[in-house]
């Protein structure tokens, strides 16, 4: 049983089909990236993931339990956790408060300071700046926020959209370094990246998704060496 089957999905947007009827599987312990073009339908598949969408068809299961129409406060409470594009952070919040957001389905005080040390290990820069509003962060510090947000509400699920998306250079390898050590920490990973290297370069597997649909799908490592690949998507 995957941690996370998706099967013959299909979203619309009024008479617009923006999922065909999509269908892949997310292995407990597995860094899996989506990629594609803009418009083929990446954040469409996550918002749907997490309950922000409805499908028109098709199944979500997530650990074996239907969760296609499960409003998305509750998918976060059964342990799937989003990191948008964007960040979506509250800028007028404090560094601390954005992650008090992030563990709103948790009522364990102990398991709340746990959580928050761990963030913390992994991010020392929002340690040092927690009584910082958050709007006030680089944007890379942003996207760390974003994350350790995401982290605090104990997900087994990590689905992230466009982590690099404006980053310096510098601030994209040290964010998806902390994308597989929190993989390693034992937290899945369902990751949406226009920069196709480097999300191939830490993925176990990856899909490759056109106009709504599945065109290719392999090992991240087979997929780095293959010439579609590199022709359209990794400027090669």
């Amino acid at each position: 049983m995957a941690m996370l089957e998706v099967e013959n999905l299909e979203v619309n947007y009024g008479v617009i089909k923006a999922l065909k009827g999509i269908s892949f599987t997310v292995e407990e312990g597995e860094i899996i990236a989506l990629i594609g073009a803009n418009g083929a339908g990446k954040t469409t598949t996550l918002h749907t993931i997490s309950g922000l969408l409805s499908p028109h068809a098709g199944s979500i299961r997530f650990m074996d339990k239907e969760i296609s129409r499960v409003p998305s406060h509750k998918i976060v409470g059964m342990g799937i956790a989003q990191v948008p594009e964007g960040r979506r952070i509250f800028a007028n919040l404090s560094v601390y408060n954005n992650l008090r957001m992030g563990a709103y389905t948790r009522k364990d005080k102990e398991e709340f300071e746990r959580n928050l040390e761990t963030v913390y290990a992994s991010f020392p820069i929002l340690k040092e700046r927690r009584e910082q509003m958050g709007g006030t962060l680089s944007g890379g510090e942003q996207q760390m926020l974003a994350m350790g947000r995401a982290l605090m509400s104990s997900p087994r699920l990590m689905i992230m959209d466009e982590p690099s998306m404006g980053l310096s250079p510098i601030y994209v390898n040290e964010i998806f370094a902390i994308i597989k050590k929190v993989n390693e920490q034992g937290v899945t990973v369902l990751l949406v990246e226009q920069n196709a290297k480097k999300a191939l370069s830490i993925a176990d597997r990856a899909y490759v998704l056109e106009t709504g649909n599945i065109v290719l799908t392999g090992k991240a490592s087979d997929l780095l060496e293959d010439e579609r690949i590199k022709k359209a998507y990794l400027g090669e």
